[in-house]
Parts: structure tokens; C-alpha cells; sequence
């Protein structure tokens, strides 16, 4: 085993988790500022297209990281559907019996991604998946697709691995044992479709544009139970490229479509870069 594998297992993610997500909030003034341009610096972070280019003016770490675009930024495709997040492209394909490809030698279910819900990982069977990385760099709000109305929410607690491409190359069912939160939506172009945002290290937490408390954040507090919100009566609708959600600190998006529900672009490969708006599939 890789030596920053090995070391991943034996931290206590959990407790580093939590303090990042609390420093990440702290308003330290010149401090706070002090580590904003080091992370633009170090990241080479495009604050031009930002809605607020002036890294002095954010109060917290946490209020940078999810800075809003500029208007325009990312214009949208005219297609079924778009990617919903900048980042890259970890892997991508058909979801055959029950299983979903994570990279080489490596597979997990799609029942064990939904937190143990047959009925609704056999929706998904011999559909697609698209698993995407959002860096450190990327911009980290989460965008819909296509048109979905919202049907399901659920928490689900777990592990707390790094999800870049090393780590998903070494730890088996890397996205299946991460914290995580399972979106559930129905269109009526394309079926069923689901968005599951995966926690990491450093993750301080998940949030969701309809999630009432806390600005929308899901997490903290962590639960070691499962939780699940239904939707059916609220008639919540986000339109194509809406925000649906953000990671406060970076992580993956995996999405999962139902059979014939999408065609992805042929120029898709893993490890390609994407832009949120940009042409997904069709």
C-alpha cells in the first residue's frame, strides 16, 4: 500500500475534518486574507471570472471558496444535458449489474452508493453513471443538468478519504463508503436522475439550495444514522443549470441517468477537464 494511502487510513479524518470546517469559518481579518491569496497563489485560482475578484473583501475562507461567478461566465449549452459542475472528468459509462467502475480492479454498487435502497439502485440498472472531480482550483457550486423536480434528500454518514485520483485508484468503494447526500430528482424528458455529493477530507460540510437551516448546509451536525427528507409535497422544481447545491471545501459529484436517458458526448474521456454549461450528453 501507497504511503499516503496508508496514512489516510490510520488519521483521524474525522476530527481534521472538523477543524478545517471550523478554521475554515473563523473571521480572522488580515489573516483570513493572508491565507485566501496564498490559496490563489498556490492554486492558480481564476478570480477574474469571479463575482467579487477582491480577495480582501471575503470575511472567511469559507465565504471565498464558494464565491459566486460573474454573470455569463459559464453560458449554457442548448442540449439535454450539461455538466454541472468545472472540475474533471474521474470516470464515466454503463452501470451493469448493479455495478459502477471506480478505476482499475475497483467497483462498488449502486445500491451501497444509495445507502442500501434496492428499489431505487434498480431503477438505475444497465443505466449510466458520471463520476466528477472538482479540484481545489474549481469553482464549488453544484449546478442541475436538466430540468428535475426534487423527490428525495438523503444523509448518509461515512468514511472521510480524500477523493482524488490517487485515493480513488487505491481504496475500494471509495464513493460508496464516503460521507455523502443523495439528491433524487424526476424529469420529465429524462426520468428519474440522481446527484450524490461525496464528502472528503477537509470537507467541512455538504449544502443544498432548498435545505432550510444553517444557509443550506446539511453538515455539520454529522449524524451517525442515516436521514432522509421527502419532497413529494413541496413541488420543488430547479430549471437546467440552477444551483442545486455546493461542497464547502472541494470534493466529487456522482450522477447516475436511467436507461436510454443519455447519451454521452463522444470527445468524454476520464481525467478531461469540463466547465459547468458545457454540452454533456444528449
Amino acid at each position: 500500500m501507497k504511503p499516503a494511502i496508508l496514512l489516510q487510513y490510520l488519521l483521524p479524518k474525522q476530527a481534521i475534518t472538523a477543524i478545517a470546517g471550523k478554521l475554515a469559518n473563523l473571521r480572522c481579518g488580515k489573516l483570513t486574507t493572508n491565507v485566501i491569496q496564498w490559496f490563489i497563489k498556490r492554486y492558480q485560482v481564476n478570480m477574474a471570472e469571479a463575482l467579487n475578484a477582491d480577495a480582501a473583501s471575503y470575511a472567511t475562507f469559507n465565504e471565498f471558496f464558494t464565491r459566486p461567478l460573474k454573470t455569463g461566465a459559464r453560458p449554457l449549452a442548448n442540449t439535454a444535458f450539461i455538466c454541472p459542475v468545472d472540475g474533471a472528468i474521474s470516470q464515466f459509462g454503463t452501470i451493469e449489474h448493479n455495478q459502477i467502475f471506480q478505476a482499475k480492479g475497483h467497483q462498488y454498487t449502486t445500491q451501497m452508493l444509495l445507502a442500501g435502497d434496492e428499489a431505487m439502485a434498480n431503477a438505475f440498472d444497465n443505466g449510466h453513471f458520471a463520476c466528477l472531480y472538482l479540484s481545489p482550483k474549481d469553482y464549488h457550486r453544484i449546478h442541475m443538468p436538466c430540468d428535475g423536480t426534487l423527490i428525495s434528500m438523503t444523509y448518509v454518514p461515512g468514511d472521510l478519504f480524500s477523493v482524488n485520483p490517487t485515493t480513488a485508484a487505491n481504496v475500494p468503494n471509495l464513493f460508496a463508503r464516503n460521507e455523502r447526500v443523495v439528491c433524487e430528482f424526476e424529469s420529465q424528458q429524462h426520468g428519474k436522475f440522481v446527484m450524490v455529493l461525496v464528502g472528503a477530507t477537509i470537507v467541512g460540510s455538504m449544502a443544498t439550495a432548498w435545505h432550510g437551516a444553517q444557509q443550506g448546509i446539511i453538515n455539520p451536525p454529522r449524524s451517525k444514522q442515516i436521514r432522509t427528507w421527502h419532497y413529494n409535497d413541496k413541488a420543488i422544481t430547479l430549471k437546467q443549470g440552477e444551483e442545486m447545491g455546493r461542497f464547502l471545501l472541494g470534493s466529487t459529484v456522482v450522477m447516475l441517468f436511467q436507461p436510454n436517458a443519455i447519451r454521452f458526448n463522444s470527445d468524454w474521456h476520464p481525467s478531461k477537464k469540463i466547465m459547468l454549461g458545457e454540452a454533456m450528453g444528449s
